[in-house]
């Protein structure tokens, strides 16, 4: 019970910091996508991806160690954050000679328009990840939430401002994301008394040796998740333009509920992960939540899978509206990542990262195969379609590992059932307009979905209607 609580204190103040906040985000995507053209869009996105490839190759993926390592009892967290920080401070050195050398080159001319806001950019994500994984490492999980508060009204107050009455489109939609993650990292630094933590000699070798030893094999897992959620906008982009990529990009704004909801509860779970972990599983507190997780995840996208196509009439203007057909397959790829994460939670529990690694490149490995005979095969939509199967590959691999770690009791029918039935849900809605009997098989679907998962259901309810606060 204890476990429980502590999860479901550090999930509310997470969602308390960015629920509101993200979804006034995601109902400002109207505005992005008329003031911005498909080509500008696929810009910035562009941008965003190749820097999420070049952070952990950069600061050698220190962030997660900054997050774990400080969870430790008898750790000094002083060494922690200094450490961190100097890798940070060297990825601005190797980011401004990567961009020097493009610039030389012109290896990617995309960059070479905009050298300085992708520099800044850089920058503003590389610390602003640091000091999010410190303050949660160190506990400082209120400040966090307060921190989400401030940096999306920042950044929401300042599109509005760049993007309506002054005019400055793209440029207007960098300089609001970079001053937001700004603000953020400052906000942070101030909450937790960053100036206690910073030295500037000593540093520890042996500790800063294990850090990277932690954090190493998960910079090859990052860089997998960006090959298996980003690198199919690089392809898109080859094959197919650079406003195809923006109509993809757009896309991922309806499925970016569901990574919401995912990224709160992931944030929780690693510190509850580390906390609580039982390799018996004696009191079940493992098992249930993953039963209580996926059946969660998988019922919040029925229901989107069902409206993606009302929601993309309000959500994308003009040319962006063909972004519906690709959000189904977006959405059940999200599940699959989620649950990857949660058992991602307990490998980082028990410090084995080699396995991140391991399974995060056999699903990057199949994504881009894929992603590239899809596209070049049948479109934009192969992107889609093969997020979802290296996603499910990774999910696979990882469900079975992790019974090396703890046991988990896990109904693995009722959950293939679910996915199936949410597969059929989509092809539905791409065989039937919003009809009667598109809506009548629809609901007919979820109500399936309801009776497979009728005892998980059951569990939930009785948690919410007991007596026990939590």
């Amino acid at each position: 019970m204890e476990g429980l609580r502590y999860l479901a204190k550090n999930t509310g103040l997470l969602a308390l910091g960015q629920f509101g906040t993200k979804l006034l985000s995601f109902f400002l995507v109207p505005l992005y996508t008329y003031v911005l053209t498909t080509a500008e869009y696929g810009t910035y996105d562009f941008m965003t991806s190749t820097i999420s490839l070049l952070i952990p190759l950069m600061t050698l993926n220190i962030c997660d160690a900054a997050l774990r390592f400080p969870l430790d009892k008898g750790t000094d967290r002083q060494q922690i954050f200094a450490i961190s920080f100097r890798h940070f401070l060297l990825s601005i050195i190797f980011g401004a000679a990567f961009i020097g050398f493009n610039r030389i080159f012109n290896i990617i001319d995309l960059i070479n328009q905009y050298p300085i806001f992708f520099f800044l950019l850089f920058i503003a994500t590389g610390i602003n990840g640091i000091m999010n994984c410190f303050a949660r490492g160190i506990d400082c999980v209120k400040d966090v939430a307060v921190s989400g508060v401030i940096c999306s009204i920042v950044i929401i107050g300042l599109n509005l401002l760049f993007l309506l009455p002054l005019h400055m489109g793209l440029i207007g939609f960098f300089l609001a994301n970079i001053i937001g993650s700004f603000v953020q990292s400052i906000y942070l630094f101030i909450a937790i008394k960053g100036w206690k933590y910073l030295i500037f000699t000593g540093i520890d070798k042996k500790l800063h040796h294990d850090m990277l030893r932690f954090s190493e094999p998960l910079m090859l897992n990052n860089i997998s998740w960006w090959v298996n959620g980003v690198s199919n906008r690089y392809v898109i982009t080859w094959l197919c333009g650079v406003a195809a990529n923006g109509i993809y990009a757009v896309s991922y704004k309806i499925p970016s509920i569901l990574v919401m909801l995912q990224g709160i509860f992931s944030q929780a779970w690693t510190l509850s992960a580390v906390k609580d972990f039982d390799k018996d599983d004696k009191n079940g507190f493992f098992s249930k939540m993953y039963a209580s997780y996926n059946v969660s995840m998988v019922l919040a996208c029925s229901i989107l899978i069902m409206a993606s196509r009302i929601m993309a009439k309000f959500l994308y203007q003009g040319e962006f509206f063909e972004a519906w057909k690709y959000v189904p397959f977006l959405l059940i790829s999200a599940i699959f990542g989620a649950l990857s994460g949660y058992v991602g939670g307990i490998f980082a529990a028990v410090k084995d990262t080699k396995i991140f690694g391991q399974t995060s490149i056999l699903g990057a490995v199949v994504n881009l195969a894929l992603t590239i005979v899809l596209v070049w095969k049948v479109g934009v939509i192969g992107a889609a379609i093969s997020a979802l199967f290296s996603n499910a590959v990774i999910w696979a691999i990882r469900i079975r590992v992790v019974k090396r770690y703890i046991n988990m009791k896990l109904n693995l029918l009722a959950d293939i059932i679910s996915y199936l039935l949410l597969c059929a849900q989509t092809l539905i809605l791409f065989i039937w307009n919003d009809n009667f009997q598109f809506w009548c098989v629809e609901t007919l679907l979820f109500i399936v979905l309801l009776l497979t998962n009728k005892n998980i259901l059951k569990t939930i309810l009785r948690k919410i209607t007991s007596k026990i606060h939590i």
